[in-house]
């Protein structure tokens, strides 16, 4: 009784209403529109309206480009990227990456997309005096790489379009060709093509997937084919290796 008299004094009706909508669109990944969710909220025209407006204002939540469809943006998976979850992604990715480059002699890293770019949050060295890596904290082109491209490709919609808006010069809208790479990422489950900044490396990347399936991260392997003799308690694997290799790693990501 105590606790229903507190909760009534310190109401404040316009912030539960802004929660409650965010709280609706993150069960509907492919949006509502303005009268889905009056409906789903049992709430008027003139006290959802105004709501709306500030969370788009604010950029928490995205309108579609027809203008009648509202979605949540990347906004709130930043303000938790700034808090302990990911830490905890890192700190569960980093010991499996490890054990990757321990495995295959390549390097590592796992990226997340943070205002328009994909961010590199955690690298994994191979033990070999000669390697390819990024550094942690690098901002890399979403559209032009394949740690980009992955993550793009298993995103809906609204999102690659709010992903593109933040993008620096990246286009209002993907290319056909664009669209048919994501297809066959989708498909394959991962990418596996040269890279498109340096010549004689072949970029690997897989998805690191959430609880209920959304790819929150991307896991991607610069693959440099190798010569040297391998440690004895590592052994120098093909291109099939490290693919078969970085699924599963990616894989036990998602599950931790």
């Amino acid at each position: 009784m105590e606790t229903d008299k507190t909760e009534q004094r310190y109401r404040a009706p316009a912030l539960d209403r802004g929660l409650d909508i965010l709280e609706l669109l993150a069960i509907h990944p492919g949006g509502l529109t303005r009268s889905e969710i009056m409906k789903e909220m049992g709430k008027s025209p003139s006290e959802i309206y105004r709501m709306l407006e500030r969370l788009v204002a604010r950029n928490y939540v995205s309108r579609s480009l027809e203008g009648d469809r509202y979605a949540l943006t990347m906004k709130l998976f930043h303000l938790a990227a700034s808090y302990p979850p990911l830490r905890r992604l890192v700190m569960n990715a980093q010991p499996l990456m490890d054990e990757f480059t321990r495995e295959t002699m390549q390097s590592v890293h796992l990226v997340v997309a943070d205002m328009g770019q994909a961010h590199v949050v955690a690298q994994a060295s191979s033990r070999s005096a000669w390697e390819f890596r990024l550094r942690v904290g690098a901002m890399l082109d979403m559209l032009h790489t394949s740690s980009g491209q992955t993550f793009l490709a298993f995103q809906d919609k609204d999102s690659v379009a709010q992903i593109l808006k933040a993008a620096p010069d990246a286009p209002e809208s993907l290319s056909a060709a664009m669209m048919k790479e994501f297809a066959v990422i989708r498909k394959n489950g991962y990418r596996l093509s040269a890279s498109q900044q340096l010549v004689g490396v072949t970029d690997i990347s897989a998805p690191v997937r959430s609880a209920n399936g959304a790819t929150v991260a991307v896991l991607t392997c610069p693959f440099l084919p190798r010569v040297e003799a391998p440690p004895e308690d590592a052994q120098i694997v093909d291109l099939q290796g490290a693919l078969d290799l970085l699924l599963k790693t990616a894989e036990r990501i998602s599950k931790t």
